[in-house]
């Protein structure tokens, strides 16, 4: 959920026509409810032909969904960043921390966005989907940072599910307080549980050719 560049003029007025379709869905299905609105409806809303919404997305969920799209990239960006000798639970917990911020910061509509993708199956489904993917990035990334094989290795993939199961839990709670739950200590009690295993890789080593083995 972070501003893009400028771009050409073409790319900045697809971007106008997205933004406005993104409005228009938005405002709709916070207020009447996911199932009870239509594409016909949303492109009326955003002054667009039913056409145009197809040009630029494949369905309803995906203007809701696409608006969290660029949360996994922030994670594996920043888990890219975090200093070599960190502990996989802080690195993986800076890299959590900044997409749950970036929910966070932006106040009611990050959170009507949220709520919507939780409360409505087909929405949970697709976030779901995304989250896989997302995963796999981590994981690739994890591997590289251990020196690992991804391929033999199973820590990268369990480790990476586990800071994602504790992302998602912590929008679970922030979005069911309305907003009111302070999202930074979630995210930091959500790793006091689950950094144990995660940290059990450096000191114990992950196999006989993995970080702390003799």
């Amino acid at each position: 959920m972070t501003p893009r560049p400028a771009g050409t003029l073409a790319q900045r007025k697809r971007q106008l026509v997205v933004d406005e379709l993104t409005q228009a869905a938005l405002g709709l299905l916070v207020r009447d409810g996911f199932d009870a609105v239509t594409v016909d409806e949303i492109a009326a809303a955003a002054g667009v032909s039913k056409r145009t919404f197809f040009r630029y997305f494949a369905s309803k969920e995906d203007v809701v969904v696409q608006l969290l799209a660029d949360l996994g990239v922030g994670m594996r960006d920043e888990l890219a960043r975090r200093p070599a000798e960190e502990s996989p639970s802080t690195a993986l917990r800076h890299a959590v921390w900044c997409s749950v911020d970036a929910c966070a910061d932006h106040g009611d509509r990050a959170l009507h966005v949220v709520q919507l993708i939780l409360r409505t199956p087909a929405l949970l489904a697709r976030f779901l989907e995304r989250q896989a993917q997302w995963r796999e990035e981590l994981a690739e990334e994890l591997a590289r940072r251990l020196e690992l094989d991804p391929a033999d290795e199973l820590y990268p993939q369990l480790a990476a599910g586990a800071a994602l199961a504790a992302f998602h839990t912590v929008l679970q709670r922030w979005s069911d307080s309305g907003g009111a739950a302070d999202a930074a200590a979630l995210t930091d009690r959500a790793f006091a549980v689950i950094a144990p295993a995660l940290d059990a890789v450096v000191r114990t080593g992950v196999s006989n050719g993995g970080p702390g083995a003799t």
